[in-house]
């Protein structure tokens, strides 16, 4: 099968592949400028970062590639309206919201022409998504690394949703090659969005130990825990996890007030700041449920490589 193009809103991207905005500082400049420069959209983990820092972000972003930059920002996220202004502000092709759900999002992609995407897991979302001007549905299921919407299937979520809804129809969630690619395009979809094959890959941001620490990944060492956003999380399993579970985790003794709305039942800014920077033991690590499958560290060159070669192999 040939991928086609992936149409959203003005934007026409060659291969229909968006790159998940992993946060903390996963998905930076040179991962999300690599998949664009590739053909795919590439994403900005905004959540987390100042300001200043995306702003640097998106411009280095730009200075590596001509193709299509967005940003992915959690909704739950204190700042989140002032990071979609700074990004609009900066030029940013495409906005995509997740970790709750915002209606006034839309009113600032409608002033400046940007397309905004939310993620979505349920057919009133996508319907009500679209009313409000939404420029495509990023479709996401249980199999997603990160918060979740949701406990259905990526796969049992899609053809409901794309019978509901008249504008681009994205899959998220357990995408890992391009079996899985075409599988989900003949479901319906336009395109699929990857994080966890991006976040083990030579430009992801994360740091060595923890690219190591994905490959020694097994199926029976995915959890899930619960988020101080409110939302369930898929992680791997470490001893930060296990406490999490337990109810045992450290509290923050000083907050920083990142999110609107916090459990405060951990940290979990500063938790995914130490896997990111390699601490697997005492950081949280998020990831999709079908993490054992990647047992190489790839370039983003030869993740689409191999994903467009494995494509055109089936019907």
């Amino acid at each position: 099968m040939k991928l086609p193009t992936l149409k959203i809103g003005h934007l026409v991207a060659r291969v229909p592949i968006i790159q998940g905005g992993m946060a903390i500082r996963i998905s930076t400049a040179p991962l999300a400028a690599a998949v664009a420069e590739a053909g795919g959209i590439g994403l900005i983990a905004a959540s987390g970062m100042s300001f200043d820092e995306l702003r640097k972000e998106i411009r280095l972003a730009r200075s590596l590639t001509k193709g299509i930059i967005g940003i992915n920002v959690m909704v739950a996220a204190r700042q989140f309206a002032g990071i979609v202004k700074t990004a609009i502000d900066e030029g940013i092709d495409i906005v995509v919201a997740g970790a709750g759900f915002s209606r006034d999002v839309f009113g600032l992609g409608k002033e400046s022409g940007t397309p905004i995407v939310p993620i979505v897991s349920s057919v009133k979302l996508a319907k009500i998504s679209e009313k409000l001007g939404a420029a495509a549905v990023i479709v996401e299921g249980k199999e997603a690394g990160g918060h979740l919407g949701t406990d259905q299937a990526m796969h049992s979520l899609i053809p409901d949703i794309k019978k509901a809804v008249t504008i681009p129809v994205i899959g998220a969630g357990g995408v890992m090659n391009g079996r899985d690619v075409v599988a989900t395009l003949k479901l319906g979809a336009d395109g699929v969005q990857m994080g966890t094959r991006f976040a083990a890959s030579i430009e992801s941001n994360a740091a060595p130990a923890l690219k190591e620490f994905y490959l020694k990944a097994t199926a029976e060492d995915i959890v899930l825990i619960n988020s101080p956003v409110g939302l369930p999380g898929r992680a791997l399993r470490n001893p930060f996890a296990e406490k999490i579970i337990e109810s045992t985790a450290p509290t923050p003794e000083v907050c920083d007030g990142c999110l609107k709305h916090c459990l405060k039942n951990f940290c979990i800014i500063k938790a995914l700041i130490r896997a990111q920077q390699g601490d697997v033991e005492t950081g949280l690590v998020f990831t999709g449920e079908y993490i054992h499958k990647i047992d190489k560290i790839l370039s983003v060159e030869e993740i689409f490589k191999n994903i467009l070669e494995e494509a055109e192999t089936i019907n």
